[in-house]
């Protein structure tokens, strides 16, 4: 019997299944689409990831992150459920030890976290506009007719990348029209939305922290040469991107779950496991709460929503 540990990081635009062995080995890996249903996306997940091992392998601990954490981790009676600062901190640290910096970009937010000697001394999250991350790209890259695997390889042919405002999505889509019917070379603007994008990072989510080495850029973005190529070139300084940058996430709140295990065995098998969520308004009090009620199997297992403690 092989024990390993399974890690599930729930975003709004994709999901990511790790599994690890008892060394914290990556043995399987799942990245999809969401979907807009999480409950869904993470039943898919597990299918692909058990078909990745052999049969020798029990799963002894399930740790979740993301912004569907508290949903899957209830839906999957996982182990542990972690925010992202701290999972995509672990998950870095197991392969790059020395990590002083992580840049994360993602689909809909991004995040910096600030590392000394292996512990978190300071993090900032931009979540309020979806300007610079990976869906406000996937819209731009639709609107110029290029596909988003291309854009970092089209944005490193440009010799005179453009100026695009792209500190608000709207803003920023006018320019990028307005550029585009002035003339400007396509790789030219592409080249110059990676390199505002870069600016907006660091002006509104690094707000002027000094960045030490060595420096770590994650998340779905961070598959964007253009965008790697304008961050090194504003920071001076070397950044590394992981072939499993998107996966660290999903890897660090596995490595969690494998040190809080206990002696439970979980199952792989939750496609007909019957998950659903039902809002609705509680007339106990003048508060009128919105709650939320989770259930499972047909069975309400939480109530979220509560103002006055009475679920």
């Amino acid at each position: 019997m092989n024990e390993c540990y399974l890690g599930i990081d729930i975003g709004s635009i994709s999901t990511k299944g790790v599994v690890i062995d008892k060394n914290k080995k990556v043995i399987a890996s799942c990245y999809i689409w969401t979907e807009g249903s999480p409950t869904s996306a993470v039943k898919r997940v597990l299918m692909h990831l058990r078909k990745q091992l052999d049969a020798s392998y029990v799963l002894k601990g399930i740790g979740t992150t993301g912004s569907a954490r508290k949903l899957i981790g209830l839906m999957l009676e996982a182990t542990v459920v972690k925010n992202e600062i701290t999972a995509h901190a672990v998950g870095t640290l197991a392969t790059h030890p020395d990590v002083k910096t992580i840049l994360e970009i993602g689909g809909q937010d991004s995040k910096i976290i600030f590392l000394q000697n292996g512990i978190i001394v300071d993090y900032s999250m931009n979540t309020l506009c979806a300007a610079g991350t990976g869906a406000f790209l996937s819209s731009q890259a639709k609107r110029l007719g290029v596909e988003i695997e291309d854009f970092g390889d089209i944005a490193l042919r440009s010799e005179n990348p453009v100026k695009i405002a792209a500190r608000c999505t709207v803003f920023a889509e006018s320019d990028l029209i307005h550029k585009a019917q002035a003339g400007y070379l396509k790789e030219d603007i592409i080249a110059g939305l990676c390199k505002s994008i870069v600016l907006n990072y660091l002006n509104n989510v690094a707000k002027g922290k000094k960045i030490e080495g060595p420096i770590v850029f994650q998340g779905g973005v961070s598959k964007n040469k253009g965008v790697v190529k304008y961050f090194e070139e504003l920071l001076k300084q070397e950044v590394l991107v992981d072939p499993d940058g998107h996966l660290m996430g999903a890897k660090g709140v596995a490595i969690l779950a494998s040190e809080t295990a206990n002696k439970k065995e979980y199952s792989w098998d939750i496609k007909d496991v019957s998950f659903e969520t039902k809002g609705y308004e509680c007339t106990g009090c003048s508060n009128h709460c919105e709650l939320l009620k989770i259930i499972k199997n047909g069975k309400v297992i939480d109530t979220w929503g509560s103002r006055c403690g009475k679920f």
